[in-house]
């Protein structure tokens, strides 16, 4: 066993965390009476949306459900970390991709942070959904349309183009292309995360000083020096 995946055992032991897993659900959408979603080619071509230089040495792929509860605390507590010491400073790109787990509003809120990265403000917008996550997520029964919309207009974006695309459902095709493609991949749960390629143990999350220490590990390999 090479040093590479040594690390990555030993990452995923200390992490200690968890992970959310759950069965999946037909690709339907609240209020679509559940007409399946179509993928399009344009869908399938989107990798997913990106933090960082496109030179980093060291790339992570995370597969992240907005209302899973652990993909919430990872958010909050670890990423900030990892975006200041590591993404910011060059040594990493980040890349997300939904994975909605079955939750009543798993897609829904995939919809919104999709038809806020419309208009340039993803990021913005999945910071404020894994931030104010207790305020949309807790009630099952509710319809949380109206709390994404005040959510995306603090996050910048022109209300009456959000609202258009969320009412065409524009991304739909896009967020089930990337549900499709992590169960290709094997993932059962959220947060996974896909290190160069290389998956990290599904069954546990990496906190940022693992981050800091893989990619200490991995950034020689590719030339980086800091």
């Amino acid at each position: 066993m090479n040093r590479f995946y040594l690390l990555l055992v030993a990452v995923a032991l200390a992490a200690g965390g968890l992970l959310y897993v759950a069965r999946s659900k037909p690709a339907t959408v609240p209020g679509d009476n559940g007409t399946p979603v179509v993928v399009t080619a344009a869908d399938s071509a989107f990798r997913g949306n990106t933090l960082g230089s496109d030179s980093a040495p060291v790339e992570v792929v995370e597969y992240a459900d907005f209302q899973c509860s652990h993909c919430g605390e990872f958010a909050i507590l670890q990423f900030p970390t990892i975006r200041d010491s590591l993404i910011r400073t060059g040594r990493l790109r980040w890349r997300l991709r939904e994975f909605p787990l079955g939750f009543p509003f798993s897609r829904i809120s995939s919809l919104a942070a999709q038809c806020a990265g419309e208009q340039g403000r993803y990021w913005e917008m999945a910071d404020a959904l894994f931030e104010h996550q207790a305020e949309w997520a807790a009630r099952v029964s509710s319809d949380p349309s109206s709390k994404l919309r005040d959510y995306a207009r603090s996050a910048g974006v022109d209300a009456a183009k959000y609202d258009a695309c969320m009412d065409s459902k524009r991304y739909a095709g896009r967020i089930e292309f990337s549900h499709q493609e992590g169960l290709a991949r094997g993932v059962g749960g959220t947060p996974t995360f896909f290190v160069n390629g290389r998956p990290l143990d599904n069954r546990k999350f990496a906190s940022s000083d693992d981050f800091q220490h893989l990619v200490d590990s991995l950034a020689p390999r590719s030339g980086h020096k800091r």
